[in-house]
């Protein structure tokens, strides 16, 4: 398999993890989908909208969030925002992500 291809593989399997992070993070507040994925572009994480709304749908389903449909300009849009499951889950990964942080900051620079 050539470098690229296992770079690309490994790349998409870090930006997994974050992505929910960052989702999840970002849902404190309130959004539809658009401005969600317009606030993750404006802090460096794009992501398209084939990986996005298929995530927001697995974490509603798994109780983490929770979404209603309401009309804005004339357009029904989807809002989400976090379910309380949803805000103890987020502070358990922020935390987990401060101490995979710290291991990997403290084993990076020997590599």
């Amino acid at each position: 398999m050539p470098l690229q291809d296992i770079f690309d593989s490994l790349r998409l399997e870090l930006r997994r993890g974050s992505l929910t992070l960052a989702v999840l993070a970002h849902l404190r507040r309130e959004h539809y989908g658009y401005t969600l994925r317009k606030a993750l572009l404006d802090h460096g994480l794009d992501i398209d909208e084939g990986t996005l709304y298929p995530l927001l749908r697995r974490l509603e389903s798994q109780g983490l969030l929770l979404s209603e449909w309401r009309e804005e300009n004339n357009r029904n849009k989807r809002f989400y925002r976090l379910a309380p499951d949803g805000k103890r889950i987020l502070k358990q990964l922020m935390d987990e992500w401060q101490r995979l942080n710290a291991s990997l900051d403290r084993i990076l620079p020997e590599a």
